[in-house]
């Protein structure tokens, strides 16, 4: 049987659990995401994420989904909505830094717009690492 080559275009064609193609830029990768933690789905956000990426909220620095989880388990309980808009994006491949604007809903229907600035790094179409940076003191 003859061996079958790949270009480095097609050697990551398919899809990750996210539905992502495995080439998504950290645009596309971080624009999921904040979809699925719109819908407040844990299960959905962590499709995002690698078993063993690196998430660094302020203060914190959490290795591994089951880590990383129990961050946004408490997030959910604390926040009933969020929406996140980019609002300044610089890339350089697989890296980016993505400034942010959020909208979040507390539990007594207080609203608070954050902003922030993400720093990832994806691989294969998923989180590799997280660094958000925005004032902690909204999630005391």
């Amino acid at each position: 049987m003859g061996a079958m080559l790949m270009s480095p275009a097609h050697a990551n064609s398919g899809k990750t659990t996210a539905g992502l193609s495995k080439n998504a830029t950290p645009r596309q990768v971080s624009e999921s995401y904040w979809r699925a933690e719109a819908e407040r789905n844990v299960d959905k956000v962590g499709l995002h994420y690698h078993a063993d990426a690196i998430f660094m909220p302020p203060g914190e620095r959490l290795v591994g989904w089951d880590s990383i989880r129990k961050w946004y388990e408490a997030t959910y309980r604390q926040f009933q909505s969020v929406r996140v808009d980019i609002v300044h994006e610089i890339t350089n491949g697989p890296e980016a830094s993505l400034e942010w604007k959020a909208t979040l809903m507390d539990a007594a229907g207080k609203v608070i717009t954050p902003i922030g600035v993400n720093i990832v790094r994806v691989e294969g179409g998923k989180f590799r690492e997280v660094r958000a940076y925005f004032d902690s003191s909204i999630l005391d």
